[in-house]
């Protein structure tokens, strides 16, 4: 009876808890490009994993700045990639599918906020 308790202590406490290895990076993100941009966001420790998903993207096709929220794992690294809607040629950061090197685009989870990323033409 008493390891019971001792448990459902520790389980009530939170120490148990998987959210505690999840985190955040909050994206701010504004393109300066005349045309329409699309944008993902690449993991750079777990293979294949981006946001907004598999296969989709984040459409800019004004001059706003916009905020997304990434829930990601603590340390992990994010780095955005950002091309004109098909024109894979005209990127920023790591570009389309990941697929270029970048020497400022990424960023560790760990609840930060970024500063405004301007796409300029």
């Amino acid at each position: 009876m008493r390891l019971f308790i001792v448990l459902l202590a520790v389980l009530m406490s939170g120490v148990y808890a998987t959210d505690a290895d999840a985190q955040y990076i909050e994206w701010q993100i504004q393109s300066g490009h005349p045309n329409v941009v699309e944008l993902a966001l690449y993991s750079q420790n777990r293979v294949r994993y981006s946001w907004p998903g598999p296969g989709r993207v984040y459409l800019f096709d004004d001059y706003q700045v916009h905020s997304i929220k990434t829930s990601c794992l603590v340390g992990e690294t994010l780095c955005y990639g950002a091309w004109v809607k098909n024109r894979e040629d005209i990127y920023w950061g790591t570009g389309y599918k990941n697929s270029q090197r970048c020497s400022n685009c990424c960023y560790q989870c760990n609840g930060v906020v970024t500063p405004v990323i301007t796409l300029r033409p």
